[in-house]
This record gives C-alpha cells, sequence and structure tokens, in this order.
C-alpha cells in the first residue's frame, strides 16, 4: 500500500468482544480503526473500507450494521466477522450474508474475541485485503 493511502477498519462490538479482538492485535499504521456506533451509523465515511461485524442470534446481521450498510456499502471492499460456534452452521453467518448481498469477499470468521491464532490470521487477511484495496483503486 502507499505511504499515506489509510484503509479503514469499520467495526461494530455492542458486547465488546470485536473490540477487545482488534485491540488485541499491532494493527498496521496503514489501517484505521472506526467504531460504528449509534450515532455515527448514518454518517458517510469517504474511504474504502473492511467491515468486521457481530453475528446475532441464528445467522442475523445486527441492525446498526445494516444501517450503516445502507449509507456506505459501495466503499466496502472485503467483511470480518464473529460469532460464537454454540450456533453451529449459523457460526458467524453475518459475514456470509453481507459477502453474498454486496458482492465482497468474507477474509476469515472468528469466535468471540479471537484466539491469538485467530488474530495472527487476521494480520495475513489484512495484507491480503490490502492488495486487494490496491488492485481496485
Amino acid at each position: 500500500m502507499n505511504g499515506d493511502d489509510k484503509v479503514i477498519i469499520a467495526y461494530y462490538s455492542m458486547t465488546g468482544n470485536i473490540r477487545r479482538f482488534l485491540n488485541g492485535i499491532d494493527i498496521p499504521d496503514t489501517y484505521e480503526l472506526y467504531q460504528i456506533t449509534a450515532d455515527n451509523v448514518r454518517e458517510k465515511i469517504g474511504d474504502r473500507f473492511i467491515l468486521v461485524t457481530p453475528t446475532y442470534g441464528f445467522g442475523a446481521v445486527p441492525d446498526i450494521v445494516s444501517n450503516f450498510l445502507k449509507v456506505n456499502a459501495e466503499k466496502m471492499f472485503a467483511v470480518v466477522s464473529s460469532g460464537n460456534r454454540n450456533w453451529g452452521r449459523n457460526y458467524a453467518r453475518a459475514g456470509e450474508y453481507i459477502s453474498d448481498d454486496y458482492n465482497v469477499p468474507l477474509l476469515m470468521k472468528f469466535e468471540l474475541h479471537g484466539s491469538p491464532e485467530q488474530r495472527e490470521q487476521f494480520l495475513v487477511e489484512l495484507e491480503r485485503a490490502g492488495e486487494l484495496h490496491e488492485s481496485i483503486r
């Protein structure tokens, strides 16, 4: 990626698991975290971004994430989702739905606040996503 060209990691974390996951990773300076909240859910962000979303219940996309995407979907170029393996085939399924609905790659899934191995995988996926971002600019 080019020097000053930052990629946003937009995330929603109602329970704190995603925030804890992201804060446990030494994310490169070429990325900027953007927390989706009730206060900014309808604000348009100007840069391309990777979405990190939780999954609710039986695989649902949280309403706040759906509302954020109504305004910002055209800038999303990849998605990552979290979930709980106790939900079986619905584990982190929100990412599958978003990937299908918006035709973006699902980079990975992680459980709750992620394991050390999942945090390492996230960094690998960020690098891949950065290459993807450069190729579609």
